[in-house]
């Protein structure tokens, strides 16, 4: 069995303490030093009490400094605190109360795969929660979650639908050199090809 490389955080040492013991008890995962220069870990897990401003510091050292996977066990957190420890890399968050050495070996293990996990009941208030924000927050500005303004996938939309430049222009109202920089933004920004790689990272993220 290939043991994942785990570095473990906590805020105090009885936790730290108590967690690496779990942990190094598990033949699935190996518990290294985070201090280590030679290796670095696969994951790292950080056990905190509340998503406070020093855990997401912590959480953003993490995600400048390393390329490792970030497993978060933590006693309080809600929807509003999710979105702030996903923007910091966040790839798994385990409840204290959920977090025997089974389950928390088992979430490692599926983070160390690329793969994420949150809670069931944490994922369906998620879900609600980027619907608010798209609705409330970033709709009425002509944002999205995917990084193109609302704008921009208009013009997408229609060159999907075989418009061309003037006919774009006319159909939204702008000039043809207007059209043509939305593109060419588009494009730049997201380091696609043409108009038809445009199009295609458009249709995977939904908007067409």
């Amino acid at each position: 069995m290939e043991r994942t490389t785990v570095a473990l955080r906590a805020q105090d040492p009885i936790s730290q303490a108590g967690v690496a013991s779990q942990l190094r008890a598990r033949p699935e995962v190996s518990v290294m030093e985070w201090d280590d220069d030679d290796v670095s870990p696969q994951v790292v897990v950080l056990v905190v009490d509340a998503v406070d401003e020093d855990a997401l510091k912590t959480l953003r050292r993490i995600q400048r400094t390393t390329d490792c996977r970030t497993v978060l066990v933590t006693t309080d957190i809600d929807e509003q605190k999710l979105v702030s420890a996903a923007e910091c890399g966040v790839a798994g968050v385990v409840r204290r109360s959920e977090s025997t050495p089974e389950h928390l070996v088992h979430v490692i293990g599926t983070v160390a795969r690329g793969e994420g996990h949150l809670p069931s009941d944490l994922l369906g208030r998620l879900l609600e929660e980027v619907g608010r924000l798209q609705g409330q927050v970033l709709g009425p500005r002509g944002l999205h979650f995917t990084g193109l303004a609302a704008r921009e996938v208009d013009v997408l939309r229609l060159v999907a639908e075989g418009y061309d430049t003037a006919d774009i222009a006319t159909k939204l109202a702008y000039s043809e050199r207007t059209i043509k920089n939305v593109l060419h933004s588009v494009m730049t920004r997201l380091q696609l090809r043409n108009r038809s790689h445009a199009v295609a990272y458009a249709m995977r993220q939904g908007l067409i």
